[in-house]
């Protein structure tokens, strides 16, 4: 099965899960990445990343020394993941981004630098958007960035509340167009 039925498929059966009905553009993965530094980036943690087509790029540009742990909860693009990527900086987890925390000190980390995220929030209950905001934010490092894209506006005060800063920009070469969250952790 082609990556785009695939993720179409997924699309129709976890609605609220997987957020889009098609894969990522570059375009989108582009403007998602090009605020991170990945010159001095030791770790950056991805959640929800459907077929990869960000987490294949973070690891082009990953340093040799660094880590990218993943987060994906859906079975399928979980499997696919583990089976299309083989990368000894990539450390994949087939667990909730609730437990971010969890996982990065579990794999010897206090901070990440990062964090990137492809979670259709607005389809998640406030709580678990509340939950999700708030571990991520506690584990970044000062000045760390979350990176959230999203196809509205709707999860913005969600954003706001737990982030200072933070610049929105929009692409329109993806399908659906997509607005991208920049988010400064700011002590």
């Amino acid at each position: 099965m082609t990556t785009k039925k695939s993720f179409l498929k997924q699309f129709w059966q976890e609605k609220k899960m997987v957020g889009a009905m098609s894969p990522s553009s570059k375009f989108l993965a582009h403007k998602m990445l090009k605020n991170i530094d990945f010159k001095k980036a030791k770790l950056i943690v991805e959640l929800g990343p459907g077929n990869g087509v960000f987490t294949k790029k973070i690891l082009e540009k990953l340093n040799p020394d660094a880590k990218l742990i993943v987060f994906e909860l859906n079975d399928d693009f979980y499997n696919l993941l583990k089976n299309e990527i083989n990368d000894q900086r990539m450390i994949l987890i087939h667990d909730s981004a609730e437990k971010i925390a969890e996982f990065v000190k579990k794999e010897g980390f206090l901070f990440a630098d990062y964090v990137v995220s492809s979670l259709p929030l607005a389809n998640f209950p406030k709580k678990l958007q509340e939950t999700i905001l708030k571990e991520s934010y506690d584990i970044l490092k000062n000045h760390g960035k979350y990176v959230q894209f999203q196809y509205s506006l709707l999860s913005k005060k969600n954003l706001e509340a737990q982030f200072n800063t933070i610049h929105v920009s929009f692409t329109p070469l993806n399908f659906p167009p997509a607005f991208v969250y920049t988010c400064l952790k700011e002590k």
